[in-house]
């Protein structure tokens, strides 16, 4: 298995998930099928398929926050020495060329990714056509709605 890239914040954000999932939701799962068994013919139980059907859900989210995190690369941006370049966990400000509106990303991992928040996959177009670029250049990125154009203003390592 590859590596997983993942800043600090994002790898401690799954570290408290799997936390949570073993020590909360795992243990609350166990009572509830104890207690829909308690209730006879299994065959007919409703609460009981769906706490197992929950209980398949939580065990394999566990497995998969482990192995994401036994394979993660924790990149803290404040140690890059990217010269100026956009690389992972960098913070970038846009200018669309064609508004002149500005917006401002930090690429991030695809678990941490989150619009609303201004953080975008590494995996996303338009961090793909951001990487290894410097500021002052102007990136053209395959939208749904066409091809955009933006203007790089600033790389940040925050």
């Amino acid at each position: 298995m590859s590596t997983v890239p993942l800043t600090v914040e994002g790898a401690e954000m799954l570290k408290e998930e799997l936390q949570r999932l073993k020590t909360k939701e795992r243990p609350a799962v166990i009572n509830a099928i104890s207690e829909a068994r308690a209730q006879g013919d299994l065959s007919e139980n409703a609460e009981y398929d769906a706490a197992k059907e929950r209980q398949s859900f939580i065990e394999g989210r566990i497995a998969e926050l482990e192995g994401k995190l036994s394979v993660a690369q924790i990149i803290d941006p404040k140690l890059i020495d990217g010269d100026g370049r956009v690389v992972f966990a960098s913070t970038v400000t846009l200018e669309d060329l064609e508004s002149g509106s500005k917006v401002t990303y930090k690429i991030v991992g695809d678990d941490e990714a989150d619009l609303k928040v201004k953080k975008i996959s590494i995996s996303s177009p338009i961090a793909r056509a951001l990487i290894g670029k410097y500021a002052g250049d102007a990136v053209g990125v395959q939208t749904p709605g066409g091809l955009r154009e933006y203007e790089i203003l600033e790389v940040q390592y925050l």
